[in-house]
């Protein structure tokens, strides 16, 4: 079972990535934020790893910005090595 250390260390791709997926939509955070239903601030913390999110809540961000959550969870998950 993988340690917290590891988990975070594999976690560290993941704000960049959101960040990434959000401005090649061309948005910025307060139109992504309104686009699904939360704050600036959240998608803030969000993209600066301040907090995680679950599935549900990557899946509305990819939505919010227009891309397939399936294939952006493919690509990330190419990342992680």
């Amino acid at each position: 079972m993988p340690t917290k250390r590891n988990q975070a260390i594999i976690y560290k791709k993941v704000p960049a990535f959101l960040r990434g997926m959000r401005e090649e939509a061309g948005l910025t955070q307060r139109q992504l934020a309104d686009r699904i239903g939360q704050s600036q601030w959240w998608v803030a913390r969000s993209e600066t790893g301040s907090r995680r999110l679950d599935v549900a809540e990557f899946i509305e961000f990819c939505v919010g910005c227009g891309a397939d959550p399936a294939k952006a969870l493919t690509e990330l998950a190419k990342l992680r090595h």
